[in-house]
């Protein structure tokens, strides 16, 4: 193989050879002009990068379109771009935090200063989005030294960039330019403006700066973009169907559950439909877990702090816990994780080795401190019951535990038709955050 070449791995197994500094454009094209038209971005050896970006060494690769989670991660990328853009052409005086895609959409923290925006307010931003994403503007990307980085933004009174500036390291910042638009960014990006053809900006929200609530609060846009209007329109009446369906209007309508203000928001009442319900539920899993060697415990609802001290929960977590308790000479809190409570257990109750595996279960409640913008029915609340389990085994015996719990898994959610979606995490660069051994 020349110096000059480089081996690109395909999907489908197959290898192609190009030459070095061939971008992700020009191999999409090789392939077949229409995946070149409908190509957003590349992902190389598990990078996503920029079509335009040159690939130096040997690598597999995918061509990321809209119908690829990798495709549209990058389109609503983009998207949130332009709409820091529109904003910007109607709001000048508007600062701009961070702004990325999610799981469905995007959004971006803007602080407008003494502007209140309003739902009134979206519809034309909306229209400006669409003036702006029709100019088919190129996001170009451009290396900038840290000192230029925090001068422009220094320059632009935008605090929010240059706090995000000032923990990065020099060599590893980038900008991406649109038309007009100049924004801090890693990327990658589509081609162009153009290629997002519908928007809808779904809601607002109040969002402190890094999550810090002595931050000051800036406003949350929440949008979602598609390549054709077709697209839009089929998702809005989808979400309207959703709604019919939504367990927040059920749950009140056949009396599963009620949130009570004197109680406290976030903090769900199982009503007796709502708790009959429950109970079949959790005898089923009971009864399936033992059946499979679990054995069930029952743990406090609140724990000594020096335990997620030991644990390593706190203070690393701190800002989803809630504050310690002060209980004579000692600090407690609401339990936030069954964790702990667990290993006591098996510190305390372990003889030796052949009574592995050991498999703890817990219907166990736990409370986490929520923001009230981020409250939503039972799917983000500030107590909850976790099916939960912990299993204490031999290193040989890891793989076969792994495999048991995923038939458990499958079995359940196959018992009520459900489809099990499954995403593999891994360790970040904060060590500092994980226990054990890494080579494990």
């Amino acid at each position: 193989m020349s110096e000059h070449n480089i081996t690109i791995n395909l999907p489908d197994g197959s290898e192609r050879t190009y030459k070095k500094g061939t971008t992700g454009f020009e191999i999409a094209e090789s392939i077949s002009s229409g995946l070149a038209r409908a190509a957003l971005s590349i992902t190389v050896n598990g990078e996503i990068i920029d079509l335009d970006k040159p690939i130096e060494s040997d690598g597999t690769i995918a061509i990321n379109t809209w119908d690829s989670e990798d495709g549209k991660y990058t389109f609503w990328h983009s998207s949130a771009h332009i709409l820091a853009e529109a904003v910007q052409e109607l709001y000048p005086d508007a600062k701009f935090g961070i702004g990325p895609p999610i799981e469905s959409g995007f959004y971006y923290d803007i602080d407008f200063g003494e502007k209140n925006i309003t739902q009134d307010d979206l519809s034309k931003i909306e229209n400006k989005f669409l003036e702006v994403a029709r100019n088919k503007n190129s996001f170009v990307r451009k290396d900038i030294s840290k000192a230029d980085a925090l001068s422009f933004y220094k320059e632009n009174g935008n605090e929010y960039k240059v706090d995000l500036i000032e923990g990065l390291e020099d060599g590893s910042i980038t900008f991406y330019t649109q038309g007009n638009f100049t924004d801090l960014c890693r990327g990658p990006h589509v081609p162009n403006t153009g290629v997002v053809k519908a928007i809808k900006l779904t809601s607002l929200a109040g969002a402190y700066w890094r999550g810090d609530n002595n931050s000051k609060q800036l406003t949350r846009i929440y949008g979602i973009s598609f390549p054709k209007q077709k697209m839009l329109t089929e998702h809005l009446d989808m979400v309207e169907e959703a709604k019919k369906r939504d367990h927040r209007k059920l749950g009140k309508e056949l009396g599963i559950y009620m949130i009570d203000k004197m109680v406290g928001s976030g903090l769900p009442i199982w009503l007796p439909k709502g708790t009959r319900l429950r109970r079949t539920l959790e005898s089923f899993l009971r009864d399936e877990q033992f059946e499979r060697g679990y054995q069930e415990v029952i743990t406090p609802h609140i724990g000594n702090i020096e335990l997620y001290k030991t644990s390593g929960h706190y203070p690393y977590y701190s800002d989803s816990q809630y504050d310690p308790i002060q209980v004579d000479d000692e600090e407690y809190m609401l339990k936030p994780m069954n964790c702990p409570h667990h290993h006591r257990i098996y510190s305390n109750e372990m003889s030796g080795y052949r009574d592995l595996p050991l498999r703890l279960a817990e219907f166990g409640t736990v409370y986490r401190y929520e923001q009230s913008g981020e409250l939503s029915g039972l799917s983000r609340v500030r107590g909850f019951t976790q099916d939960d389990a912990h299993i204490y085994c031999m290193h040989e015996q890891l793989k076969q535990e792994i495999k048991h719990t995923i038939d458990l898994t499958n079995f359940v959610f196959d018992t009520f038709g459900m489809p099990v979606d499954i995403r593999l995490s891994f360790r970040d660069d904060n060590e500092e955050k994980y226990g054990g051994d890494i080579e494990l």
